[in-house]
């Protein structure tokens, strides 16, 4: 794991060099219509309230939860037993990218989405609400807070999201070989370390389709997460990938001819 320094500069690098985030200078149709329409979308919709609200209250909640793993990288450190408002503050991805998330299953129009990482599940909320006739399958390690993920889901009436508890090395290729259709968006969120995270990505390809995506959360937050995302966005199946430095984004799309890579100020 980079220090706190050496993430800063190269979050300051990345500023510095990235794309504008406005779309000038983008060869690319497909991603240009991604930077106008889906990355600079600023409509608030309306699930995004009731959603940030739950989080506010995590945060404030003093129930304790027994973890058994979060997986490398998590936000957490090793005590057995964490306050929700801990997990809520230090776990949760930041509200600026699930609803990215949101905008891109809403744009895009996917419907069978796949979560390795549920924690709390706020992040799984924004998946399900963005298509609420859509399928979410996410995956948590830690039983307890699955139990709780569960639980907010309920207090936001979602109906579409099933839970697989246990770990993704087990989970995962049960799962695979019992689904039936493709996935059109996976958000991996879990097991921060280089072998796992390739293990992960070489595992989805045979399910996804030429309109996926898969997006990979902190591709620098170590020097083992920049040589997966290194290597995962190199895979000659890979044609367009993007780096939004906290969150990496891999697409199939045969249409673009030509391998290309971006990194975009977000």
């Amino acid at each position: 794991m980079f220090s706190k320094f050496e993430l800063a500069k190269k979050y300051i690098a990345y500023k510095l060099n990235a794309l504008n985030g406005k779309g000038h200078g983008t060869h690319s149709p497909f991603v240009y219509n991604f930077i106008r329409k889906v990355l600079n979308d600023k409509e608030t919709y309306p699930s995004f309230a009731a959603i940030e609200g739950l989080r506010n209250c995590l945060k404030k909640e003093d129930t304790e939860l027994e973890i058994k793993d979060f997986g490398a990288g998590s936000r957490v450190d090793g005590n057995h037993h964490r306050k929700i408002s801990n997990i809520a503050k230090a776990a949760l991805k930041p509200a600026k990218f699930s609803q990215l998330f949101y905008r891109i299953i809403n744009y895009y129009q996917y419907h069978q989405i796949l979560e390795l990482g549920t924690s709390l599940g706020i992040t799984t909320s924004y998946l399900a609400s963005a298509d609420p006739q859509g399928k979410v399958f996410t995956m948590e390690g830690a039983p307890s807070v699955a139990k709780t993920a569960n639980r907010n889901f309920e207090k936001l009436q979602l109906t579409n999201i099933q839970i697989i508890e246990g770990n993704f090395d087990d989970t995962l290729p049960v799962f695979l070989k019992q689904f039936p259709s493709q996935l059109d968006f996976i958000f991996i969120d879990g097991n921060h370390r280089k072998d796992p995270t390739i293990h992960y990505f070489n595992l989805l390809l045979p399910h996804i389709h030429d309109h996926s995506v898969i997006i990979f959360d902190d591709i620098h937050w170590s020097q083992d997460m920049e040589e997966a995302w290194n290597q995962i966005k190199a895979d000659p199946r890979v044609k367009i990938s993007i780096d939004l430095f906290f969150v990496g984004l891999v697409f199939f799309r045969n249409e673009n001819l030509e391998k290309e890579d971006f990194t975009i100020r977000f």
